[in-house]
């Protein structure tokens, strides 16, 4: 059963990608951020509806999804997510941080 925590987080990235739907696409007049932003939240749509109702779901399609903004903006952001999580996932859980 997922937490209340991730529900929330799944709640409010399936609204994001709500409100920037209108930011989809290859050919859109809109700011790069805004539009690698709609992507993500697109891309991963269906696992935060699937987490806050409670399901887990596969976490390399997931990758798989992110990775292919790439492609569709012709920008290296989702690349760059996935190496960020490579990191994080590395360090050994209840590790004190420093810094």
């Amino acid at each position: 059963m997922q937490s209340d925590q991730t529900r929330l987080l799944a709640l409010a990235l399936y609204e994001i990608r709500v409100l920037l739907a209108g930011y989809l696409g290859s050919n859109v007049d809109a700011p790069m951020s805004i539009r690698v932003a709609a992507h993500i939240a697109y891309a991963l749509h269906n696992e935060a509806e699937t987490a806050f109702n409670n399901v887990d779901f596969q976490v390399e399609h997931a990758r798989s999804k992110i990775a292919a903004i790439d492609q569709i903006l012709g920008v290296t952001d989702g690349s760059a997510l996935l190496d960020r999580l490579d990191i994080h996932t590395s360090v050994m859980p209840n590790t004190p941080r420093t810094g």
